[in-house]
């Protein structure tokens, strides 16, 4: 008995009466430069339509009894279990508020005052992880649901974005991660000082006043919101910048398809192989939003054949696309590099060779690097020389950087996994979906564009994340599809002409008359298989993103210790600490100087662990008055020191201990999160 077919089998496979096939339903071929139409949108004006006809006439009582034209093939061709038109349309809010549910009691009830290596991930309440499973299995239900509406993905994808990104705010009573505290430390810096400044006032952080775009605008935000500083809220930066990234990779995504099957799983793959973390309070979280609305601008409205905007909208357009050019590049550094290297490449193809966008950008580019960012390009240009072409030495990561411990090495690889699978699932999409391939070939340049990159530099051992984070948007759309088998019975109807039914040829398709008896067990890895993909690369995100986490986390102890430093330091004092990943760390940099000790050279480091207290003292002994010299250990050092492989924690425990009992220094602050010890001002110059 063959199950009754509904109205989106029939719009899949046949026209609906009284409408006229389309292209794609007739095996034709869209034309160049279009996006490939969908074939089950063939049958009326837009997947709204479809969606609406679907409402308005459930199948009769007649229809469910009378044998069906097609298979079922996966869960989305499945009736819907609620009966009633209300039923139906409100179901999908059922996972999403039970999932909001956990993930609510789940941050209540877990406590962050003991991180292990693990980082969050053994921190979390269960009642998290089951919130993170319901909400992925509701999602991906209603994604492929027979009747389904476009708000309730996007409230998915929102829920996603609030359990992902928002998590750590709650929880943590101050903001995480080193750089988004250095970063406050430059826009408190702009706001005191008053303007910009040359390196030979406030040495290397001088190349922050030089790509000033990002800070000088925070500086205005935390002057209009009246707030003492950007820590009041950069904690919450995560989640807004996320945001931020919706619209242009929707409007990326919808300029090759309008199924919003592919569209929303891609987004949802965006987001959770999204681990990198240029999403914190940084320059770079605003450049590669503005870099993807760059290219959602250019692919949408910049050389589509047909129909496209005239000469005067394609003036207005590249002007839009030069303002966002020019926050791109006053702000970093390496965004402007990746968006010449993605434009050029669209550059390549005949429907895209519009060279106003790519050579806007190169102009404006340019000009920066040979005015504002001059100073330092000039300083640096030697060892980026040298950099050219050692792909092994841009990628690897060398001393201090190497994760240790069970707990790094286990989040270190879970992180490589996720990408891996992800791209993987790409290359899987890109051989399987000729249609896509064919139609979405932009998109595929624009994904394998950064892989040059590695061969320009290593940008601080951080190129290969960049260029996976870069690589994404274009990535995660080609796997979304492998996940889809819609889209690949699409593709092969598309290209080999399968006619009205829309359905590929081949031995794999079973029949009307004949249905094998493994064609059920067919059928359940074809709708189950992609959920347990989905799920799993879901729960890998969070170990990925936040296993870290007892490196980034300064609990409020460390940060008062930090400041009440800094209230004692008088201008032209030093500090002194085993690492930089400590919070405002960077604070009043322009009067105050700072010293890591393992960023030297290894042969210095060993010198400080073999004699700690004196080689500590020998190498503070040049403050001058009326600066002081200061020894700051931290809990937040510690962890970066044992879990990047600088400094065991037996090494830091004889190193502080050296200095505790030695009559060089004195100790000044202390609490459960550290100590600060102060050089006496006899035994340094004695020394």
């Amino acid at each position: 008995m063959r199950p009754p077919t509904t109205p989106r089998e029939r719009s899949a496979s046949e026209p609906a009466p009284g409408s006229t096939p389309g292209p794609a339903a007739s095996g034709e071929a869209a034309p160049d430069g279009a996006p490939a139409p969908d074939v089950r949108d063939a049958t009326g004006p837009g997947p709204h339509a479809r969606d609406d006809r679907a409402e308005s006439h459930p199948p009769s009582s007649s229809e469910a009894s009378s044998p069906a034209h097609e298979p079922v093939t996966d869960l989305s061709d499945l009736p819907p279990a609620w009966p009633g038109r209300r039923g139906r349309a409100a179901w999908p809010a059922v996972p999403l508020l039970a999932a909001l549910a956990l993930w609510a009691y789940a941050v209540r009830h877990t406590d962050v005052s003991r991180l292990d290596d693990f980082g969050l991930v053994t921190a979390l309440h269960p009642g998290f992880w089951a919130g993170l499973v319901v909400l992925t299995v509701g999602f991906w239900l209603t994604v492929r649901g027979p009747r389904r509406s476009g708000g309730w993905p996007a409230a998915y994808v929102l829920g996603l974005l609030l359990m992902e990104r928002a998590t750590q705010a709650v929880l943590y009573p101050t903001p995480l991660y080193a750089w988004a505290w250095k970063h406050d430390g430059v826009v408190e810096h702009l706001l005191t000082a008053g303007g910009l400044q040359t390196a030979d006032r406030i040495g290397d952080m001088a190349v922050y006043d030089q790509w000033p775009g990002f800070f000088a605008a925070q500086a205005a935000l935390v002057r209009l919101l009246g707030v003492e500083s950007a820590a009041m809220y950069m904690a919450w930066w995560p989640l807004v910048s996320s945001l931020m990234l919706l619209l242009p990779l929707l409007l990326i995504y919808r300029t090759f398809t309008e199924d919003h099957r592919l569209i929303w799983t891609a987004v949802w793959l965006f987001y959770v192989a999204n681990w990198v973390g240029q999403d914190y309070f940084s320059p770079q979280s605003v450049a590669f939003a503005l870099h993807l609305g760059v290219l959602a601008v250019v692919l949408r409205r910049h050389g589509r054949s047909g129909g496209g905007p005239g000469r005067q909208g394609q003036a207005v357009w590249t002007a839009v696309v030069g303002v966002m050019v020019v926050a791109i590049v006053i702000s970093h550094q390496l965004t402007p590099g990746m968006l010449v290297v993605s434009l050029l490449a669209l550059c390549l193809l005949r429907r895209h060779r519009d060279w106003a966008p790519a050579v806007t950008t190169v102009v404006i580019f340019l000009a920066w690097c040979l005015t504002a960012a001059l100073p330092f390009l000039s300083a640096a240009l030697p060892d980026m020389i040298r950099s050219v072409g050692d792909v092994g030495g841009n990628v690897a990561t060398g001393y201090g950087a190497t994760p240790t411990g069970t707990g790094a090495v286990a989040t270190s690889w879970a992180a490589r996994l996720l990408s891996g699978s992800v791209l993987l699932l790409a290359v899987a999409g890109v051989w399987r979906q000729r249609v896509l391939r064919r139609r979405a070939m932009p998109l595929l340049l624009v994904a394998a564009a950064p892989l040059p990159m590695l061969a320009a530099s290593s940008y601080g051992s951080e190129m290969i994340f960049r260029v996976l984070m870069f690589m994404l948007p274009g990535a995660a759309f080609f796997a979304a599809s492998a996940l889809l088998p819609g889209v690949r019975t699409l593709a092969a109807g598309a290209e080999a002409g399968a006619g009205p039914r829309g359905r590929g040829t081949g031995p794999s398709e079973p029949s009307a008359g004949r249905r094998p008896a493994s064609s059920a067990v067919r059928r359940g890895v074809r709708a189950g298989g992609p959920l347990l993909v989905l799920l799993a690369a879901t729960s890998a995100f969070v170990p990925s993103y936040s296993g870290k986490d007892r490196i980034n986390y300064f609990p409020p102890q460390e940060v008062a210790l930090v400041r009440q430093l800094f209230d004692r330091a008088v201008e032209g004092s030093t500090v002194v600490a085993a690492n930089r990943n400590y919070p405002l760390a960077h604070a009043s940099y322009g009067t105050i100087d700072h010293y890591w000790f393992t960023e030297d050279d290894r042969r210095h480091v060993d010198e400080i662990v073999r004699d700690p207290a004196a080689t500590l003292a020998r190498d503070m002994a040049g403050v001058e008055r009326p600066g002081r010299a200061y020894l700051l250990l931290t809990q937040g050092q510690r962890a970066n020191s044992e879990m990047n492989g600088q400094l065991t924690g037996v090494q830091l425990d004889r190193i502080e201990e050296s200095v505790a009992g030695s009559g060089l220094f004195r100790l000044v602050a202390e609490n459960s999160a550290g100590a600060v010890y102060e050089l006496r001002r006899e035994g340094g110059a004695a020394r």
